[in-house]
């Protein structure tokens, strides 16, 4: 079983690295032997709640980003541009992000995350001009950038192998109803007031936070790697106590015997790079590019294409909420697959489809078409991410896994920062034709390295991947 350490945490002694080293195991053990009870499931609701309504932020600029042009009379390169901001502080966030849960811990750092965007929610529709609108999206985007790789990371660490990957994508499917929700809100305050409401209204249940406050433990996980082992005790004790209340009292299955490793001797980023994880990391990132490239780079125009096609604001909505529907069955379908024929398969198949998808979406010549390729085109899409979220963690020791979470979906975030804008160049003059053509050319791109680069972690635990 793997031992981790964060920076600045390194024991001084050889005692102290052994002591270390078997307070790491231990925990890693009486965790994993668990059964997952209501407990383990009331922690993820919560956690999960939180990333609903981070979603709803997220994916409000699709259904108000007609408005906004016409509030602003922006052109859709100005659009584009706007619409990448929220990208742009997403990158700085995620980056930061990882960094900081694996130095300070993941509870704190996730709370912060959500004082952030609820902040940069509410100015955004407090804003005078397109200028400080522009900067409320940054601030908005740095704090879902934190969130996210906090989140998969938090999921990762209390949920067992055998249920991980499972829970990990059930979490990544509040997505699209945090999305589905945020569409059905824009057409309610739409038809009574402008964009602006919208923004106050989703920035309100940052509140939430004293929920996460009170109820979240730190991951036990990363005290240990951290070298906190009293605390961490203290921490793995109250989780087995109420996990066994909610098994009315009954005594928990015996920890598996421990199996304790020499500790890893590099630390931060250079663990990503190092040769154990050197091509998981050159994998990651180059997914996380071309896969968000892809998606976000469609569904930030998703209205407004619409729009375009000759379809009222009201209506653009309507259809794109519509459209979305199909997520749920996807990120469900995944959530299946994931633990059934294993991470890289899924993740291969969903990407794959969606760039058909998008092929045919982008060829539509009426309605009945449109809706279906789009139908088949958020189910592929909100698949893959729930199997992206859930690959992701697995791939690196507690010592670094949020940073390298973090910096994933960073480099993610600039493929989000580019493909909005780059959209917003290419629609003039190639057309939705040439607008979906890049998304699956995108798509396939982050298919074909998963198949060439991607290794399946599926049933193992977090510490034997690391290994």
């Amino acid at each position: 079983m793997t031992t981790l350490t964060t920076g600045g945490s390194i024991p001084r002694s050889a005692t102290d690295h052994a002591a270390s080293a078997t307070q790491t195991a231990a925990i890693a053990a009486r965790l994993e032997r668990l059964p997952l009870t209501s407990y383990q499931r009331g922690l993820f609701a919560i956690i999960a709640t939180a990333w609903f309504f981070d979603s709803m932020d997220l994916g409000a600029l699709t259904f108000v980003l007609g408005p906004i042009r016409q509030s602003f009379g922006l052109s859709t390169s100005e659009a584009g541009l706007l619409s990448s901001m929220s990208f742009l502080g997403m990158f700085l966030g995620a980056a930061s992000a990882g960094l900081l849960a694996d130095r300070f811990g993941r509870t704190r750092v996730f709370q912060v995350s959500m004082i952030f965007w609820g902040l940069g929610s509410i100015l955004c529709g407090l804003s005078p001009t397109v200028q400080m609108l522009a900067a409320a999206r940054v601030l908005l985007g740095f704090g879902m950038g934190m969130e996210f790789p906090v989140a998969q990371s938090m999921v990762s660490e209390i949920i067992p192998a055998g249920q991980r990957g499972r829970y990990i994508a059930l979490l990544e499917g509040f997505w699209p109803l945090g999305f589905i929700a945020s569409g059905l809100l824009c057409l309610a305050v739409l038809s009574v007031a402008d964009w602006r409401w919208v923004f106050i209204l989703q920035g309100i249940p940052a509140i939430f936070v004293l929920i996460v406050r009170r109820y979240v433990p730190e991951s036990p996980r990363w005290l240990a790697s951290h070298g906190d082992a009293e605390q961490a005790e203290r921490v793995m004790s109250e989780i087995e106590q109420k996990v066994s209340e909610r098994l009315g009292g009954a005594a928990l299955p015996t920890p598996a015997p421990l199996k304790v490793e020499a500790r890893t001797t590099t630390q931060g980023l250079a663990t990503l790079f190092s040769p154990g994880y050197r091509r998981r990391t050159v994998m990651l990132w180059c997914l996380w590019f071309f896969a968000l490239l892809g998606f976000y780079g469609l569904t930030t125009w998703l209205g407004a294409l619409l729009q375009a096609k000759g379809f009222p604001v009201t209506k653009s909505v309507f259809y794109t909420i519509l459209i979305s529907l199909a997520g749920i069955p996807g990120f469900l379908a995944a959530a299946l697959t994931i633990e059934a024929l294993g991470r890289k398969a899924t993740l291969i198949a969903t990407l794959l489809g969606a760039a058909i998808a998008c092929y045919f979406y982008g060829g539509a010549t009426d309605q009945a078409q449109l809706i279906t390729a789009g139908l088949c085109m958020q189910f592929c899409t909100f698949g893959m991410w729930s199997a992206l979220y859930a690959y992701t963690p697995e791939l690196y020791p507690t010592h670094v896994r949020a940073t390298g979470t973090g910096f994933a979906s960073a480099i993610g975030r600039i493929g989000s920062l580019i493909g909005p804008s780059l959209i917003g160049f290419i629609l003039p003059a190639a057309g939705q034709s040439g607008v979906f053509a890049l998304g699956a050319g995108a798509f396939i791109l982050a298919a074909l390295v998963v198949l060439a680069l991607g290794e399946e972690t599926r049933g193992r635990t977090l510490e034997s991947i690391s290994h």
